[in-house]
């Protein structure tokens, strides 16, 4: 729900706030004092197109903000809304309200913002979307287009979870058809790729590198390469260290592990605790000096004794530089082309067994599609009967008693260069569309006896806003507890019809929060909260007043006829007043 919306350098608006609550809300005003505003404020909020050519003169940018609460909303709803506010990192507010905000620079871009946190407009659209539908006459016309009528009856009907699996099935058709398809037409080009790929692996399997091995040999070649000077380094090393007879040079030497055992033997055989403390050190220097000399024997055993050595692993460098000169720069490079290549290959199988398999699954994934296509059809059928009757008698409410509103579905035929055609069991071929393969169209006549015609031929802007409110009356079930904006939804109306849209606003608004904008009086009786826009000051500044029961009536008296300061308007408005609230307790 909607509860307040603040607004800065709007239009004819300097700065007004608007607070809302359940029911009904109706916003009255001259013309040209800005009430479209609110609902133009809104549609940014909803990430609808910037335009800098709205900021108020004299004026760098505009701001809307809206506060929302979601605390009456179903868990599906929820569980939408919450996942957009984590995946935003927006914040609720203390009270678990949320504030969505829109700036329009005159200069720059505009900005959206959504817990305190500045988000893509996408995001900010992707959270209002589930709490406000907004209707004015641009959305009229969209009325006049199939895809929002296909849209407005599969909300009738409910048809989400079949559609959402015609989709899947038909993503998965479509990208089968284009593999075969592109298997097909470069069959050659693959092949030959193919056969590179299996050529560059064969080369670098017969060598079987491994990783790193190219770094080791480097390691290997360059030790082997000073071979003697390194044997006599560790020899003598390992003499000077532990004395071994095998490693002395001259038979006789005085090792360092000797001279280091006489130097603690003579420390410890003290009574100074300093010295003993010395003494102690010495014994870890016996100990690595001990370590150290084992592993210099290692060292040398490892050495190999053979000159041919040096010339095997000569040998096997060079097997691993003919890799790297054609496939990478280093042996893991090639190792990592050789992976790629594996995966790349088993993407251009061309041969007649992967193409008869492709052939086979595209037709089995097509009967698929037929079969979820009819599924959806029919379910679109049945629900268009459904719906046509019950907007006609909503219509008949709206004194429209003799009109008569159709919905047909019928298959959505393919062209002759149709990227996703798919042969019904009736024999018809159709295109299988993102949204099915029907084409859903809304027929509309004034008048009973005359020819049903197409919606956008045949109805007037007055019958358009009727047809759209007495939809959204039916249609009002599928989406319990969102906020429900009209723009002049009675634009074109008066009398008695105007009367009758007041009803069914108020019936809306028992299930649903419902904001109009509108110039009739009639209209304007029926609301819970009635607020006004207009203007003061000798700048004409626009702002936005709750009206009490008093300055209401004085209201809808200059609505009726200009007669706010009469006392026949006052009457008039008065009973005007009386009459809807008793009719709405009555409805209610």
């Amino acid at each position: 729900m909607l509860s307040e919306i603040r607004i800065e350098s709007l239009g004819a608006i300097s700065t007004a706030t608007a607070e809302f609550d359940r029911g009904l809300t109706v916003l009255t005003g001259e013309t040209g004092t800005g009430k479209t505003m609110v609902v133009t404020g809104l549609h940014l909020l909803g990430g609808g197109r910037a335009d800098a050519t709205r900021i108020r003169s004299g004026a760098d940018r505009a701001v809307v903000e809206g506060r929302f609460t979601t605390t009456e909303l179903g868990d599906g709803v929820a569980a939408r809304i919450d996942e957009v506010l984590n995946a935003s990192g927006a914040d609720r507010d203390e009270d678990g309200s949320v504030i969505a905000a829109r700036s329009v620079s005159r200069d720059g871009p505009s900005r959206a913002y959504l817990g305190g946190r500045s988000v893509p407009a996408k995001s900010l659209s992707t959270f209002t979307t589930e709490l406000l539908t907004l209707h004015g006459q641009n959305d009229q016309l969209r009325l006049m287009r199939g895809d929002e009528q296909r849209a407005a009856l599969d909300r009738f009907a409910d048809v989400g979870p079949l559609l959402q699996r015609y989709r899947t099935i038909r993503e998965s058709w479509l990208a089968t058809r284009r593999d075969l398809a592109e298997r097909t037409r470069r069959a050659r080009e693959m092949a030959q790729e193919a056969d590179r790929l299996r050529f560059g692996l064969g080369e670098i399997d017969a060598v079987d590198p491994q990783p790193g091995e190219d770094d080791a040999l480097v390691e290997d070649i360059r030790r082997l390469s000073e071979l003697d000077a390194l044997r006599e380094a560790a020899h003598t090393a390992r003499a000077a260290l532990s004395g071994d007879l095998d490693d002395a040079v001259d038979g006789d030497v005085e090792s360092a592990a000797h001279k280091v055992g006489q130097a603690k033997s003579a420390l410890e055989a003290t009574d100074d605790t300093a010295l003993r403390v010395l003494g102690e050190r010495l014994g870890e220097a016996l100990a690595v000096i001990g370590d150290v000399s084992t592993e210099l024997a290692d060292y040398l055993n490892e050495l190999p004794s053979d000159a041919s050595t040096l010339e095997t692993k000569l040998a096997r460098q060079s097997e691993l530089r003919t890799l790297t000169r054609k496939y990478a720069a280093d042996i893991d490079g090639v190792l990592a082309w050789a992976r790629e290549s594996r995966e790349r290959l088993a993407e251009l199988d061309v041969s007649e067994e992967t193409l008869s398999g492709l052939e086979r699954r595209v037709g089995g994934l097509e009967a698929e599609l037929v079969a979820a296509a009819g599924q959806l059809s029919k379910a679109r059928a049945k629900a268009a009967k459904g719906l046509a009757k019950a907007v006609t008698e909503e219509l008949a409410g709206l004194a429209m008693a003799d009109a008569e509103f159709t919905v047909s579905v019928s298959p959505l035929a393919a062209r002759g260069d149709d990227s996703a055609p798919i042969t019904l069991p009736s024999g018809t071929v159709v295109h299988a569309g993102f949204d099915g393969a029907d084409a859903v169209e809304f027929g509309f006549s004034a008048h009973r006896g005359t020819d049903v015609l197409p919606l956008n031929k045949s109805a007037s802007g007055g019958e358009l806003s009727r047809v759209m409110l007495a939809l959204e009356v039916v249609l009002a079930a599928s989406a319990e507890g969102t906020t429900m904006v009209f723009d002049e939804v009675d634009a074109g109306v008066g009398g008695r019809a105007a009367v009758q849209i007041g009803r069914r606003l108020a019936r809306l608004a028992r299930t649903h929060q419902v904001i109009v904008v509108t110039h009739l009086p009639q209209v304007a009786a029926y609301a819970d909260i009635h607020l006004v826009v207009d203007s003061t000051g000798p700048k004409k500044t626009s702002r936005v007043r709750r009206l009490d029961d008093e300055d209401r009536v004085a209201e809808l008296a200059r609505m009726l006829a200009g007669l706010g300061d009469s006392d026949s308007g006052r009457a008039h408005a008065r009973e005007l007043l009386k009459a809807a609230q008793e009719d709405r307790a009555q409805v209610s």
